[in-house]
């Protein structure tokens, strides 16, 4: 199993609306940067993805799951994109804000610290190590 990170600015796509997708789940559309997209291309079902609020918030809040590996983009007319289906697994009982993360030398290396504005980001093992505990899960 792989570790993620994907990014959504509440107002555009929020956890509470993610939840309320179901077991259904909901495509992750528009994702428009090659680095992101070669993440989504490498995403594998099971896998799971911290679900980070981003701009308003700037904190993790949840965990999705990946369950549907990547399909054409249907919001790219260039069809150069992909997306992969998530769905919500568990909020974190705390969410872990981007201060938090910053301020923990441990997690100097993330990728959230050091390309803060990929939207689509892996995340190693330790790292979520790390942040579930941060998280109170």
């Amino acid at each position: 199993m792989a570790y993620w990170l994907v990014k959504s600015e509440p107002s555009a796509w929020s956890w509470e609306q993610q939840v309320a997708k179901g077991a259904k789940g909901e495509p992750w559309t528009g994702v428009r940067n090659f680095t992101a997209r070669q993440n989504l291309a490498a995403m594998k079902k099971g896998d799971l993805a911290f679900f980070y609020h981003s701009n308003e918030g700037k904190e993790i809040v949840g965990i999705a799951e990946i369950i549907r590996e990547a399909y054409p983009d249907p919001t790219d007319k260039t069809g150069k994109f992909v997306c992969v289906d998530i769905k919500a697994n568990k909020p974190l009982k705390t969410p872990v804000t981007i201060a938090a993360v910053k301020a923990d030398e441990r997690l100097a290396d993330m990728a959230l610290v050091k390309y803060s504005r990929l939207s689509v980001q892996p995340v190693t093992p330790a790292e979520w190590k790390l942040i579930c505990k941060m998280g109170g899960l």
